[in-house]
């Protein structure tokens, strides 16, 4: 079955843009293409995502702490776009040469969507392939990762807080994360932050029971920061008790440990947080890709080989004014996006495209407890001044305002209540209807 536009029948033959995708990238380049063709009655933009949602994946950390409402990191897709077609799919193949997006939808039903224009903004996924046994790990890229990893913590705090055995004690509440970017220092942070908060429900547990690991290969966290911010992170996540392990590459993942060159460290909980590859459905794509599988594109973020073909974000390697790829973080992705929108019009109008070219505004990274690192505007500062600043920045990224105001307010009331130690139970619970 081909999905048609709305004005397939009116004899008009619209433009055709299709963006995969509705993470950073994928949302805000099709908002931006609706600023800049509004009042054009020949376009069709159509947005193709696997969840209807999208998150600021920077807010997922305290979602995962409880101290941000889990539906409040992620904003409804549909009310964030004014014209704009949305379509809720798995994409499952591109055809490049007939132009159209093979998807499939929820009743497992395989639609093609035709595209004049393809706008690829699919993101990246967890590397698993980069240590032997690294399916055995959890992860931290989704909404359903933090709720995972939420409810695994709070069922080894009630394991560990009923066990006898000193050993078993001791895997329950040893945690370990693999990666010292900003994905493992933040999590880490939060996490130390998370256990001090619900400490006090569990009285037979002793904040010296606990064990926090930070396994990183290179010789320092947080690469992306100067050396001064990244040892001042090092020593704060001390501090608390994290040891933090540089210059370490993990051999292998088995589950309840993880294998280093001279050590085995036992734990319940690990987290990988090291390394991405491109989403599986970009490799599909017959266009041409870089080493690590990202589309290949120009400067103006057009594919190298398909010219109706655009890519942005983690999927896609954009060159620098030096050539190298730009880094995948957020806010490059929302500048590409603006950048790629205008210059899709730009071809639409037979205009010349321009190069995108951003210098990073700068580094913010949280570390629980109410505590930031910030490098950003020439100037470094960190504390408590640091962390608001961040969670400020992060939170007008969020595109409506009622969004806005329900996580101000679950920042309100983190203030003065205790935290929730409720753990969801995904399990259906079927016996009841079998007694009747």
């Amino acid at each position: 079955m081909t999905e048609q536009p709305d004005n397939a029948t009116s004899g008009t033959a619209a433009t055709r843009i299709v963006v995969l995708g509705a993470g950073f990238g994928g949302i805000q380049t099709v908002r931006a293409l609706e600023r800049h063709c509004r009042g054009r009655k020949n376009v069709d933009i159509t947005l193709v995502s696997r969840e209807n949602f999208f998150v600021i994946t920077p807010l997922l950390f305290e979602a995962c702490s409880g101290r941000l409402e889990l539906r409040h990191c992620a904003q409804p897709v549909r009310p964030a776009l004014r014209v704009s077609r949305f379509i809720e799919a798995e994409v499952e193949s591109v055809d490049v040469d007939r132009r159209v997006v093979g998807v499939v939808t929820g009743e497992g039903v395989l639609n093609e969507i035709p595209y004049d224009y393809l706008v690829v903004a699919l993101g990246a996924t967890t590397n698993l392939k980069m240590i032997p046994g690294a399916a055995e790990a959890l992860t931290f890229k989704s909404v359903a990762d933090a709720f995972v990893l939420r409810n695994q913590l709070i069922e080894r705090f009630e394991r560990a807080d009923a066990t006898q055995d000193a050993d078993r004690r001791r895997r329950l509440l040893t945690i370990v994360v693999i990666g010292g970017g900003l994905v493992g220092v933040e999590l880490i942070g939060e996490l130390t932050a998370f256990v001090d908060d619900i400490l006090r429900y569990y009285p037979r547990i002793k904040r010296d029971d606990l064990r926090f690991h930070l396994l990183e290969a290179s010789p320092k966290i947080l690469p992306e920061v100067d050396r001064e911010l990244a040892d001042a992170s090092a020593y704060e996540l001390s501090g608390r008790g994290v040891a933090i392990h540089l210059g370490t590459p993990v051999k292998a993942i088995t589950a309840g440990s993880v294998q280093l060159a001279d050590e085995t460290i036992e734990a319940d909980t690990i987290v990988l947080a090291a390394g991405i590859v491109p989403s599986p459905a970009v490799a599909r794509i017959a266009v041409n890709h870089d080493p690590r599988g990202r589309i290949a594109v120009d400067a103006a973020m057009r594919s190298t080989s398909h010219s109706n073909v655009w890519a942005l974000g983690d999927c896609a390697a954009i060159p620098d004014p030096e050539g190298r790829p730009y880094p995948a973080l957020a806010q490059h992705a929302v500048r590409e996006a603006k950048q790629l929108a205008r210059n899709v019009v730009a071809v639409l109008d037979d205009r010349q495209t321009e190069p995108f070219d951003f210098d990073a505004l700068g580094t913010m990274v949280a570390l629980g407890h109410s505590r930031a690192v910030v490098q950003a505007f020439g100037t470094q500062f960190s504390g408590f001044f640091a962390w608001w600043f961040r969670r400020t920045y992060y939170l007008f990224q969020m595109p409506l305002w009622d969004r806005r105001l329900r996580i101000v307010l679950d920042w309100t009331i983190e203030l003065f209540f205790r935290p929730d130690i409720t753990k969801v139970d995904l399990v259906v619970d079927r016996h009841a209807s079998t007694l009747n």
